[in-house]
């Protein structure tokens, strides 16, 4: 076991990204909904792949859960990434990118390919995903650190964890070991098409289960049943403790033992937003573990998401991450 106890113990999908700059009329021609994450196989990334054979795609480490990780492990807080790759080439980067951030590596290599995600970026800054989830679904609840989950002050998960019944059933395990050792649970709820797919469950889950909450508008409207953030918002202040719910270029709303506190936007320019979520997981979260208090930690959640929407990829460099400790966290 790492000699290293985490402050946060998390579960995700190691994924590679492929970043492809694509316009619109490629997404209308491939017939793909855009903003969204599709779950595709090896055959359909492929199509996609040879369709943009003439452009230059950027490979990076990625993953929803690693990336919000990696970066709280940047900002100086102890975190650790629990998941499966596979014994290739993509795998070995996971590893090395695990060390370069500090995080702590939970992750386990298995037989089969490392998993990876097609991000097609169009000039709006939206980002569409196509993901072969490989190795990642046969994450199972024997791959759980089950002594370090005990000793994590907060159990961190995704959505995105309820594609297969073997990581399902990992996540309901982790579930049982956090309550029992008083772990705060915080769930991000991911993607609209996970929320699709499993409303009741999230619903009950997040009512039972959870501590902290991260949602958009969209994700809260099928929740809940309504596009009024005021009455989605206004439901989940009466199930859930603390919430960072994204607002896009409204800014955020905290949700805080039934209080509402709504946080602006800066004036920025967006040019891709890859990424966005799972900074503003990384800093909420972040500033929980430090001591702050929900609105602190909606402010540089928020701050987070802006700066990362500003250029390229879904993760800073670990540069800006020791410049991120010492001008956002005082104590």
């Amino acid at each position: 076991m790492n000699s290293i106890i985490p402050i946060i113990y998390g579960i995700g999908n190691p994924l590679i990204d492929v970043v492809i700059s694509a316009k619109d009329d490629d997404i209308n021609a491939l017939g793909i909904e855009k903003g969204v994450m599709h779950l595709v196989d090896e055959i359909r990334q492929k199509e996609i792949l040879d369709y943009f054979k003439g452009s230059t795609p950027v490979y990076r480490p990625g993953g929803s859960a690693p990336n919000t990780l990696l970066a709280c492990a940047g900002l100086g807080v102890p975190a650790l990434i629990a998941g499966k790759i596979g014994k290739d080439q993509f795998g070995d980067v996971y590893i090395q990118q695990a060390k370069q951030y500090g995080v702590i590596s939970g992750l386990v290599q298995g037989d089969g390919v490392t998993g990876s995600s097609i991000i097609l970026v169009t000039p709006d800054g939206e980002r569409t995903m196509n993901t072969h989830l490989g190795m990642c679904r046969e994450f199972s609840k024997e791959d759980i650190d089950q002594e370090q989950l005990a000793r994590a002050k907060f159990f961190y998960f995704t959505g995105y964890m309820w594609d297969t019944q073997s990581q399902k059933l990992a996540i309901q395990t982790a579930l049982a070991i956090a309550h029992e050792h008083d772990t705060q649970i915080v769930f991000d709820v991911a993607d609209p098409f996970a929320v699709n797919r499993n409303k009741d469950e999230f619903l009950e889950m997040i009512q039972n289960d959870v501590d902290v909450v991260f949602a958009n508008e969209s994700e809260l409207s099928i929740l809940f049943g309504t596009d009024d953030y005021q009455v989605s918002t206004d439901q989940l202040c009466r199930i859930i403790d603390k919430a960072g719910v994204k607002l896009g270029k409204k800014g955020s709303l905290v949700l805080d033992r039934g209080k509402k506190m709504l946080l602006l936007p800066r004036p920025i320019t967006a040019t891709d937003s890859t990424g966005a979520g799972d900074m503003y997981a990384a800093g909420f979260l972040t500033a929980l573990s430090k001591g702050y208090d929900a609105r602190r930690a909606g402010e540089i959640g928020g701050y987070l998401a802006e700066e990362i929407i500003q250029g390229p990829g879904a993760q800073f460099a670990v540069t800006k991450m020791e410049e991120f400790q010492s001008t956002l966290f005082l104590f």
